[in-house]
């Protein structure tokens, strides 16, 4: 058995006794409220005795002093004693309401759905009928259940939520660890083309070739940087966002085909951004990979730069096919991808850089037929 099939297997044995033991209360509950409203329902016989001497006492015998004091201990249950003759009695009820003959009936109908009224007789003849509610002890413990199903499907979120929580922190701590392991994979070989790239130059080959290598081995140690910082937090330096963004929007424009149309609207000079380069740059460029594979390929990628107050706003604008409304949001989330060989990590990775690391904010501006804008915005640096 695999570790995955254990945790599951232990995961069911919980959920299992957690509900053995949420039975058991319920059970245990349910008992002693049947018990509890047995023993009211004897009380309320023992009254009714008692009232039935009471009612007799003036023709028959003297009260006795325990029938007068059940009579006068009972100050739980609200009754309403109705006697032969039509005449009512109101016990443990509001005395605003005993005048009210609408609302005394429409209790009696109530006490009649709660409990059996008890029919009290001397010696063969009717004397009066007693109807009776369950006490605020019964009504109180009759939505106990109630109270103990809501506290533990709480609790059960609140378990739920910890355990969400604990497995995305291990997924991140396990996509951190495959990042700088990659980092540290890629340097060996890195090392080495360095080594070649400086013999070739002293082969006295075309010096083109060797300066478009060394850009390329460059760009290797960038993206052995940016794998290297991921799960750690980045110094962030004061750069100028416009011209970090045209660097990175210059490399991709080299490298990408001649069917896509490329142009860089910065609507100010320079703008000084606390912001990490090599991770703002890698932001900037799957943002814009992401805008090719939208157009298959061909058409145009426009990146704006426009100052709002102390924010600035960068556009990333496509010809693309778009994004549905309701993915504006999920687009964001691990795993989500339209491609059919992408893992849906680039999005994911932008919003953490973008809201996590440097305090801004990624959303899609827009989105339809004639393409997507993306919004990434920024604070700019006071002076």
């Amino acid at each position: 058995m695999n570790f995955n099939s254990r945790r599951k297997t232990y995961n069911l044995v919980l959920l299992a006794i957690a509900f053995g033991i949420v039975s058991l209360i319920l059970w245990n509950t349910n008992s002693f409220f049947k018990k509890f409203k047995e023993e009211e329902r004897l009380k309320m016989e023992i009254w009714a005795t008692a009232q039935s001497e009471l009612l007799q006492s003036s023709e028959n015998m003297d009260l006795g002093n325990l029938t007068i004091k059940v009579l006068q201990n009972n100050s739980s249950s609200p009754m309403i004693l109705e006697n032969k003759d039509g005449s009512i009695r109101v016990n443990n009820m509001p005395n605003k309401k005993i005048e009210d003959s609408l609302y005394i009936r429409k209790k009696i109908i109530q006490f009649q759905n709660e409990n059996i009224p008890i029919s009290i007789d001397q010696q063969g003849e009717h004397l009066a009928t007693l109807y009776y509610g369950n006490s605020d002890v019964l009504n109180k413990l009759k939505y106990y259940p109630i109270a103990l199903l809501l506290i533990i499907i709480l609790f059960g979120a609140v378990i739920f939520f910890f355990f969400k929580t604990n497995k995305a922190s291990e997924q991140n701590k396990l996509w951190a660890g495959m990042a700088k392991e990659t980092a540290h994979q890629i340097g060996t070989p890195l090392s080495s083309l360095l080594g070649w790239n400086e013999l070739l130059k002293m082969e006295n080959i075309n010096q083109d070739i060797t300066q478009e290598i060394e850009k390329d081995i460059a760009r290797l140690e960038t993206i052995t940087e940016r794998f290297s910082k991921i799960g750690s937090l980045p110094t962030l330096k004061e750069a100028d966002i416009v011209k970090e963004t045209r660097e990175a929007y210059e490399y991709l424009r080299r490298r990408s085909s001649k069917l896509i149309h490329f142009s860089f609207i910065p609507k100010v000079d320079s703008l000084p951004v606390l912001i990490n380069s090599s991770l703002y740059n890698w932001t900037i460029e799957n943002l814009v990979k992401n805008g090719i594979d939208a157009m298959k390929g061909k058409g145009s990628i426009a990146i704006e730069i426009v100052q709002n107050g102390k924010n600035v706003h960068i556009l990333i604008a496509d010809t693309g096919t778009g994004i549905s409304k309701n993915n504006f949001q999920t687009i964001f989330n691990p795993g989500v991808t339209s491609k059919k060989r992408g893992w849906g990590l680039g999005l994911s990775l932008v919003k953490r850089i973008v809201e996590e690391y440097h305090n801004g904010k990624i959303k899609v501006l827009s989105s339809g037929k004639e393409g997507t804008i993306m919004q990434i915005s920024l604070k700019v640096k006071s002076t």
